[in-house]
């Protein structure tokens, strides 16, 4: 009997466990449906373009907050962010990528540099995941693979927005003055591709090493070239004693019109005197849009004591577009998420935007400002706004 008795007890010991069993399991189960989403974020905390990567990365938490209605969750789960600082060195950046896809990661997104964003891009398309680049300009970026998309502009729309300062272009000289980079270099031919099809003569170019710091003698053969649109393309900290150099120079007194796009505000006093004489091409700056997602962004940061700069819309589009692959696509599957972004078009800060399905292009608004001093301040006041079909990059098969 009492044999029976330790079998029943024995039994009923088994079953308790197996029970306890089945319960931890139900629980571990329960978190994975509703596990944070992780989005790793490499960018530019730190380097030469340290500036640019503070504002993206402003920009994308507001963009998560306006897409998620605040919540930062889709479907339940929680986007989890995980941000790494890549100096601005694609060495850094490819092995911060590795990692975080080593963890799982299936959305990469970031990128400030163009030099960063030409190395993420293979990886992304080595991995199969999905790769959002952000302020890097390369046209190179479009259309280098089936992950790879872009948050921001690309130099083709920076060209084809400072072409529209020359008024049909015919028989004029252009000459490029940019740093000896990716991003210089992309500038480079897109505006031999775009100005030389509006008929003029030559594109000449000035390429300047990315360590050079006494820029006169590159202003000097600025002056020695004979030239009618002098096109800047120049990005980091170096830009105030770049625009010093050409004033010293005489270069403004040289050429007919100097064109270049208007950087963050914090650059602004540095122009000094040369402001009203250069013709600026804008990415954005918050006073032209008029629609209501630049309101609510312009508003929250109000509310801080803060102003959007030049990159917060590529963070705040990146934050849409994560939203938007998730939403519509499937945070497992990658093939969905990128099908969901494909031909996608929205409102985001700037106005209307599509992602061209063919080629990822980001079709977007770009403006002409001029910069007005108003004692020891200034003020963008806005010339006019290019619809996106204006600034539209050739399409790549």
């Amino acid at each position: 009997m009492k044999r029976w008795h330790m079998l029943a007890a024995l039994i009923t010991g088994i079953a308790v466990l197996a029970g306890i069993g089945a319960t931890a399991r139900v629980a571990d189960a329960a978190p994975s449906a509703n596990a944070p989403i992780k989005v790793g974020i490499v960018y530019s905390r730190t380097g030469l373009l340290a500036a640019y990567g503070a504002e993206y990365i402003q920009g994308l938490r507001y963009g998560l907050a306006y897409a998620t209605k605040g919540t930062n969750a889709v479907n339940g789960r929680k986007i989890e962010l995980t941000v790494v600082d890549d100096a601005t060195d694609p060495v850094k950046a490819v092995a911060a990528g590795k990692d975080l896809i080593g963890k799982g990661y299936k959305i990469l997104a970031g990128s400030v540099s163009s030099g960063v964003a030409l190395q993420m891009a293979p990886l992304a398309d080595q991995n199969k995941v999905l790769f959002i680049s952000g302020p890097a300009a390369t046209d190179a970026v479009t259309g280098i693979n089936k992950y790879t998309f872009r948050s921001g502009r690309q130099s083709y729309q920076d060209v084809l927005a400072a072409s529209s300062f020359l008024g049909g272009g015919g028989g004029k000289n252009v000459t490029v003055f940019a740093q000896d980079s990716a991003f210089g270099l992309g500038n480079v031919l897109a505006v031999q591709q775009v100005m030389g099809n509006l008929g003029g003569q030559k594109v000449n170019r000035i390429l300047v090493p990315l360590s050079a710091q006494d820029f006169t003698p590159f202003a000097q053969q600025v002056k020695q070239q004979k030239t009618d649109l002098l096109f800047v393309a120049w990005a980091g900290t170096t830009a105030p004693a770049m625009w010093r150099a050409l004033e010293q120079q005489g270069v403004f007194g040289s050429v007919d019109k100097v064109v270049t796009g208007l950087a963050e505000r914090a650059t602004y006093p540095t122009f000094g005197p040369v402001a009203s004489k250069i013709s600026f091409l804008s990415h954005y700056v918050s006073n032209a849009p008029k629609n209501k997602v630049n309101d609510f962004l312009v508003k929250s940061m109000r509310k801080r004591g803060q102003v959007p700069d030049l990159f917060t819309p590529d963070g705040f589009v990146a934050g849409q577009m994560i939203v938007r692959a998730l939403t519509k696509g499937s945070p497992d599957d990658v093939d969905k998420m990128i099908s969901a972004l494909e031909g996608w078009s929205f409102t985001g800060p700037k106005g209307q935007q599509t992602i061209r399905a063919s080629d990822h292009a980001m079709l977007q608004p770009m403006f002409q400002v001029k910069l007005v001093q108003n004692g020891d301040t200034y003020k963008t006041t806005v010339v006019k706004s290019l619809r996106a079909k204006y600034t539209a990059p050739p399409e790549k098969k």
